[in-house]
């Protein structure tokens, strides 16, 4: 059996561990253990490492071993070697090569799921706005009434309760009228579109996407088999009239019309109708992806595509991941009244909602009132949290674009903003590049976007320096 020999030093150092008679020899796992504390943050740019004598003494390997790791460490920039000082740990970390796994990395901010939330990541609440305690209170609750009931099949469209807390909350919050049926509750945003998939007979057709817009909904469109036309959008939102310039029989569009998605506009009243007047005219539909509801910035947020649609053309798409948690992964549909049917049907049969319980805690949440509360803090948290980012960024990059609940940073032509992004997240950051959100390649603008809800401990300063100094290491070498 291989002889462990581990380190007694300080932390980090006292993690590290050897094995002698593998394949892999001393030098090479050192040096890989030592590449791995610096890519965790266990080892910080600017620390400086034992000397080559006493590292040697304590792992028990002779000097030269430990020399061996350290020369490979300096030579792929992961350490700098200062004579006489010693050696360091590299200020700027090399850049990895954007994979094939960069998208799936940056959708979650980190490399796995259920991974801790990142600076500037996209897509995920405050957790520390979330009020917990009445959270908890009510779900506890719900999980004692539900145990002492006789077990039966649950609704598939989700409990009646929540259905019917969302058709009041709707109406007040979103300007939407609709009755308890027209709801269905889902698997958050991507159930939501594998309902669409499995409904509605767009396999082999066309639709509008957003153009920039969420590259996960265009993945999601093609996994339906429907083939996406980019379709341009500007200060008012859509271009409705280059849609249908450009795919005059497309089957939908999907769009972001209360803050669109990356660039933070909200779609104007008459582009609004414009699009209405196209799906009535030309019996068409209209997805609405209402990602942030009632959290979009201003004073009163605009009211939902669906609230104007006399016609029945809109199936509007909401979520709790953004205002609640991502844990629940739960969201709404409200599907026009000619739908309903179709829906419940595909329910029944493929996808029934998921557990009623939750369903009930979360109807008695926005019943109390606590989740309207809830939302108007978050509003104020994410305010004060967007002018703090802004002014760590501006000193740094002085080309910024408040983009809604987030900021894009422009870079110069050709940056590299993927290779930016991976390697950020060694730093504990998680920006979008920019240039994955479009799907024409000659438009593709690079950049950063930059969510605000996750605040560092030591604030956003120190974030913004090190994505400074990210960026310039790529754009010195254009």
């Amino acid at each position: 059996m291989p002889k462990n020999e581990s380190l007694t030093g300080p932390s980090p150092f006292s993690t590290l561990t050897l094995r002698r008679g593998t394949s892999r020899g001393l030098s090479e796992q050192l040096r890989q253990l030592i590449e791995q504390a610096i890519g965790e943050g266990r080892l910080q740019p600017g620390a400086r490492l034992p000397s080559c004598r006493d590292l040697a003494a304590q792992l028990g390997v002779a000097r030269g071993t430990v020399r061996a790791s350290y020369d490979m460490l300096v030579e792929g920039q992961f350490l700098q070697a200062r004579r006489a000082a010693g050696t360091f740990v590299s200020a700027l970390l090399p850049l990895k090569p954007a994979g094939a796994n960069t998208e799936r990395l940056l959708l979650e901010g980190a490399e796995e799921y259920d991974a801790a939330p990142l600076t500037f990541q996209m897509g995920i609440p405050a957790s520390d706005a979330f009020p917990a305690k009445v959270w908890l209170r009510i779900l506890q609750r719900h999980a004692r009434m539900q145990a002492s009931r006789a077990a039966s099949y649950p609704d598939p469209r989700g409990s009646v309760a929540l259905r019917q807390a969302l058709v009041a909350y709707l109406a007040v919050a979103r300007g939407l009228r609709c009755q308890a049926d027209q709801i269905i509750i889902t698997s958050g945003y991507a159930g939501a579109m594998g309902l669409i998939g499995l409904a509605m007979d767009f396999q082999g057709k066309t639709a509008w996407l957003e153009d920039p817009g969420f590259w996960v909904a265009r993945r999601a469109v093609e996994a339906l088999r429907v083939t996406p036309v980019s379709v341009p959008v500007d200060a008012e939102g859509l271009q409705v009239e280059a849609g249908i310039a450009r795919a005059p029989d497309a089957a939908f569009a999907l769009v972001t019309p209360g803050q669109q998605a990356p660039l933070g506009m909200t779609m104007s009243l008459v582009r609004r109708h414009e699009l209405l007047n196209w799906a009535s005219r030309e019996q068409r539909w209209i997805i609405e992806d209402d990602y942030l509801g009632e959290l979009q910035p201003g004073n009163r947020a605009a009211p939902a595509l669906a609230a104007l649609d006399s016609e029945g053309r809109v199936l509007h798409i909401g979520t709790f991941s953004k205002t609640l948690t991502p844990q629940l992964r739960l969201g709404f549909m409200v599907v026009p009244p000619a739908l309903t049917s179709r829906f419940s049907e595909i329910c029944a049969l493929l996808s029934p909602a998921s557990s009623g319980l939750l369903h009930n805690a979360v109807a008695e949440f926005l019943r109390e009132g606590h989740f309207m509360r809830h939302l108007r803090r978050m509003k104020r948290v994410y305010h004060e949290r967007l002018e703090q980012m802004i002014a760590a960024l501006h000193p740094h990059f002085p080309d910024l674009q408040r983009a809604g609940l987030a900021v894009i940073v422009r870079l110069p032509a050709g940056t590299p903003d993927e290779a930016i992004a991976q390697q950020a997240v060694e730093w504990g950051m998680a920006p979008s590049p920019l240039s994955i959100w479009y799907q024409q390649a000659d438009q593709r603008g690079a950049g950063l976007v930059l969510g605000a809800a996750h605040l560092p401990r030591e604030g956003y300063a120190r974030s913004a320096e090190r994505l400074k100094a990210l960026v310039d290491a790529q754009v010195i070498s254009l």
